[in-house]
């Protein structure tokens, strides 16, 4: 006597919601979509950009005083991209950096295009770059270029 097929069935992981990004995300994607750039205040003070609802520092809400910032900022840390993939913002070398934004006291993570790596480094003045079109995503912002470029 054979041994009997094992049972299966197709099985698909999907998840076919779209994420609500709130308040907060919301003002701040409405922002790149209008071509300009948010930061939101802790009570303490600082500005976080890109905005959280709650100070990562002390876990408290963060206050409804918004603050525009940018659209140039300083390099924090990078790292090159020599062959970029296909769902990178960019399809050729690139950076991928954290960028403290002018205003802010927090760095938000983007792409660079600095043309080469050697044009690279810390401490190096960026700019955005906007996106002709906008919809409110983060791609708004296109990449930060070297402010001389």
């Amino acid at each position: 006597m054979s041994e009997p097929e094992p049972l299966s069935g197709p099985h698909v992981l999907e998840y076919t919601y779209k994420r609500s990004v709130g308040p907060v995300l919301g003002r701040f994607f409405t922002g790149l979509r209008d071509g300009r750039i948010e930061g939101v205040k802790t009570a303490g003070g600082r500005v976080l950009c890109p905005p959280m609802e709650h100070d990562p520092a002390t876990g408290e809400a963060t206050t409804d005083q918004w603050v525009e910032v940018g659209p140039g900022g300083e390099v924090k840390t990078w790292t090159w991209i020599a062959q970029p993939r296909k769902q990178h913002p960019l399809q050729k070398p690139f950076a991928f950096a954290l960028v403290q934004l002018d205003g802010a006291d927090s760095a938000l993570l983007h792409a660079v295009d600095a043309g080469d790596e050697g044009r690279m480094s810390s401490g190096m003045r960026v700019k955005a770059r906007f996106a002709e079109e906008r919809s409110g995503r983060i791609e708004d912002i296109a990449c930060f270029e070297p402010e001389d470029a």
